[in-house]
């Protein structure tokens, strides 16, 4: 029976939310008793870290209590340590690093955002070459390894004058699931971190808005389509010149650094002439 304390907007909204995760479980395999097994290791996680009485770290029963999982299996994910949310992989955060000073630093770039062709080689190009690119962020790492591996992910490609072109304005793979699934990861826990802190009420509300239409013709959906890849990019690329400009000349101190994420999406489908009209169960 559901709870009178919990508003069936609430119920209906995360019931929306989960369709699109549950297509892709479907689709990769993922039953939904290995779901509820994880879901069951996150609630005691979250109940375990985030729901404290002034500090104190809740017993096994309150957690029970607060999540509903029983004592026994409280206390033996506890005893297990929950999983740390796990950060973009290294190869990840390299490679966006390396694409922001390709899109913002001279002599890599004509302009802010137009990434110039880079000779492979630092024989060729100098300081303007692929490998000096590599060699600005990493003296760990050999350019070659780096080009390698966006070749195979699709970031750059490989002309006949071997020089290097940038296929995207942003470090987004264009093959290898592991790589997009960690950007799925991360894009997705912070826009829902977002829009939950909104829905709380709590603090300063973050910017998170949508523009929403319905009878779009397929051409218009396309015209559209194309200017968020057009401008939407260009709005990125300047939001993240403003941050590198902002991140450099912050003075380091005791305060505690933070992290930010700034996103931009497009989705569209078909619209369903009944949905308005089909009430959730």
């Amino acid at each position: 029976m559901q709870s009178p304390t919990i508003p069936p907007s609430m119920l209906s909204a995360l019931r929306r939310v989960m369709r699109p995760l549950v297509r892709l479980m479907l689709r990769k395999g993922v039953t939904y008793t290995m779901f509820a097994d994880l879901l069951k290791e996150v609630f005691v996680d979250v109940a375990h870290r985030e729901f404290r009485l002034d500090g104190t770290v809740p017993t096994d029963s309150r957690i029970s209590l607060l999540t509903g999982v029983h004592r026994k299996d409280v206390r033996r994910l506890r005893s297990e340590g929950g999983a740390l949310l796990a950060a973009l992989p290294e190869n990840i955060t390299l490679g966006a690093q390396l694409v922001n000073m390709w899109t913002t630093g001279k002599p890599f770039c004509s302009a802010p955002g137009q990434a110039l062709p880079l000779p492979r080689l630092a024989s060729v190009g100098g300081d303007c070459s692929f490998d000096a690119l590599v060699a600005k962020i990493s003296t760990d790492i050999r350019g070659r390894v780096v080009l390698d591996e966006w070749l195979r992910l699709g970031i750059v490609r490989l002309d006949d004058q071997d020089c290097v072109h940038l296929q995207a304005q942003a470090f987004v793979p264009q093959k290898g699931f592991d790589e997009k699934a960690a950007y799925f990861g991360h894009n997705l826990h912070d826009h829902a971190c977002a829009a939950v802190h909104n829905l709380s009420g709590d603090g300063q509300p973050f910017f998170e808005r949508s523009v929403h239409y319905d009878a779009l013709s397929p051409a218009s959906v396309d015209h559209l389509r194309a200017a968020v890849d057009k401008d939407g990019m260009q709005m990125l690329l300047a939001f993240s010149r403003l941050a590198s400009g902002l991140e450099d000349a912050d003075v380091p101190s005791a305060e505690q650094r933070q992290r930010i994420t700034v996103g931009l999406y497009f989705y569209t489908e078909t619209t369903d002439p009944d949905l308005s009209k089909t009430p959730d169960p």
